[in-house]
C-alpha cells in the first residue's frame, strides 16, 4: 500500500522546509500538484524504492476568525487522508502549548506519528531533556535539519521499516564531520569502505552509483566524527538528478569541520576540481587533497608534476595537506585521516591577540604598505578570530579600501609562516579605525 504522509505542526518549524528537502530526495520529483486549497501541497516520492504521496499542510493555528477556521480545516484534511504523519516541533523554541494541542488530535486521529525535533543545525547544547519529548505521546522520535538534512535518513527509515529503530541521539550532531567530495567515480564510498574495513557503500565502476549524502560513525585514534560520502559532482542541469546532488553536496561541505577533496590521478586537477576546492574554501572548511589510485601509476615523475601544479592552482593556499592514496593498497590513507584529526583539533584551538600582535605588528612596521600616489596607510591592530566555521583575521587600518590585494596575500603568507594552520582556509579582512 502506497504511504500517504502529511508534515504538520504550527506555524514557522519548518515545515515547508523538510518538504522541499524531501521533494528534491533520491530521485523523488514526478509531479507537482495543488490541493484543494493553496493550504496543502501534494508531491509524489519515491525513497529506497518505496514510493508514497507527500502533503505539506499549513501551519496550525488557534483562533475564530474565518481564516484560522479554514487553516484547521485543511489541517484536519491533510490528517485525516494520511496513513503517516510527520509531526514538526522547533527545537529552538521547545516544546510549547500548542503543541501539545497538535498532539492530542494526532494521538484520537490513531495515525502513525512520527515526531521531528527541527533546527538541531542551530541548537547549541548538548543535551535535550527526554522527558518534555515524551509528554508529547510520540515514542517515535528524531532529532533532524530540514535545511542541511541531518536526520532525515534514520526519519525516513523508521517510516518505511516495521522495526524499531535505535533512536537518533542528540550528542551524535556534535561530533566533527568529515566530508568526502569530489568529481564521480574518484573513489569516495572505496575510501569510506576502506576506513570502516567493511562495504558500507555500493562500490562499482558506473560513475555516479552514491545519488544522495550517506552519513556513517567513525570511531578511531580516540577520535569519534561522522563521514559523509557524497555524490559525485560534475556539470549539472537544473532539471534532472544531478541538479539536487550538487545541492545536497554543497550543503554537506558547508556543514562539515573537513573535507577531503578526491582526485583521480588519471584525470588530474581539472576546472571541476578547482570548482569544488573554492566551495570548501569559501565555506573555510579545513582541506586535505587525495590523489587517489596511485597505484595504477608506474612512474613516479608523474607524481611530483600533478602534485606542483595543484599548488599553483590552489595558492595562496600553498601549506595544504596533499597525499598520494590508494584504496587497493591502502597507501597514505590512515596517514591523511590522522592529519584531518589534527586540522580538526587546531581549527578549535583560539590564538592569543596579544601575541598575535606581537608576532605580526614588527612584521607590518618592516613591510609597510606602499601607495604611489603617497597616500599613508597604517596598521596598528590586528585580531584573530579562529575557530569552528570561522577563521578570521581583521587588520584596523585609517584606509582599509586603499589596501592592495598584493598586501592581503602578503599578509596571509605571513601568518601561515608564524601560525599553523596548515588545511585551514582563513580570510582576512580590514575594517576602518581612526589611528
Amino acid at each position: 500500500m502506497k504511504k500517504i504522509i502529511s508534515i504538520v505542526g504550527h506555524t514557522n518549524v519548518g515545515k515547508s522546509t523538510l518538504f522541499n528537502y524531501l521533494a528534491g530526495y533520491r530521485k523523488a520529483i514526478t509531479h507537482y500538484s495543488s490541493g484543494v486549497t493553496r493550504d496543502r501541497i501534494y508531491c509524489d516520492c519515491k525513497w529506497k524504492g518505496n514510493k508514497f504521496t507527500l502533503i505539506d499542510s499549513g501551519g496550525y493555528v488557534i483562533g475564530k476568525k474565518d481564516l484560522q477556521i479554514k487553516i484547521c480545516e485543511q489541517f484536519l484534511f491533510a490528517i485525516e487522508e494520511s496513513t503517516d504523519v510527520i509531526f514538526v516541533i522547533d527545537i529552538l523554541s521547545g516544546i510549547l502549548p500548542i503543541d501539545y494541542n497538535i498532539s492530542n488530535i494526532l494521538q484520537r486521529s490513531n495515525k502513525k506519528v512520527f515526531l521531528a525535533i527541527n533546527k538541531i543545525d542551530q541548537y547549541k547544547a548538548y543535551i535535550y531533556e527526554t522527558q518534555d519529548i515524551l509528554k508529547l505521546g510520540c515514542k517515535d522520535y528524531f532529532f533532524l535539519s530540514s535545511y542541511t538534512g541531518q536526520g532525515i535518513n534514520e526519519l525516513l527509515n523508521s517510516i518505511f521499516s516495521n522495526k524499531n529503530e535505535i533512536l537518533i541521539k542528540l550528542k551524535n550532531y556534535n561530533l566533527p564531520r568529515i566530508t568526502l567530495v569530489g568529481r564521480k567515480n574518484v573513489g569516495k564510498s572505496s575510501l569510506i569502505n576502506t576506513l570502516l574495513n567493511k562495504n558500507q557503500s555500493i562500490v562499482c565502476d558506473l560513475p555516479g552509483t552514491t545519488r544522495d549524502c550517506i552519513e556513517v560513525i567513525y570511531n578511531k585514534f580516540n577520535f569519534k566524527c561522522i563521514l559523509i560520502d557524497t555524490a559525485g559532482i560534475r556539470k549539472n542541469k537544473k532539471e534532472d538528478l544531478e541538479y539536487f546532488s550538487f545541492i545536497r553536496t554543497t550543503q554537506a561541505i558547508s556543514n562539515s569541520d573537513l573535507c577531503f577533496l578526491i582526485i583521480d590521478i588519471k584525470i588530474g586537477f581539472k576546472k571541476q576540481d578547482i570548482k569544488i576546492f573554492q566551495i570548501i574554501k569559501k565555506n573555510f572548511k579545513g582541506i586535505i587533497i587525495l590523489i587517489n589510485k596511485c597505484d595504477l601509476i608506474k612512474k613516479k615523475s608523474i607524481f611530483q608534476n600533478l602534485k606542483q601544479k595543484i599548488r599553483q592552482k590552489i595558492y595562496p593556499l600553498t601549506d595544504i595537506p596533499i597525499y598520494f592514496t590508494s584504496n587497493f593498497s591502502q597507501q597514505n590513507i590512515i596517514k591523511a585521516f590522522k592529519q584531518a584529526i589534527s586540522i580538526i583539533k587546531k581549527q578549535k584551538q583560539k590564538i592569543n591577540t596579544s601575541y598575535f600582535n606581537k608576532i605580526m605588528l614588527p612584521i607590518l612596521k618592516k613591510q609597510p604598505i606602499n601607495l604611489s600616489n603617497g597616500r599613508n596607510i597604517s596598521i596598528k591592530y590586528c585580531v584573530p578570530i579562529l575557530k569552528q566555521g570561522i577563521n578570521q583575521f581583521i587588520f584596523f587600518s585609517n584606509n582599509p579600501k586603499l589596501i592592495p590585494m598584493s598586501y592581503k596575500r602578503f599578509l596571509e603568507k605571513q601568518i601561515r609562516s608564524n601560525f599553523d594552520l596548515i588545511g585551514i582556509p582563513i580570510q582576512i579582512k580590514f575594517k576602518n579605525k581612526s589611528i
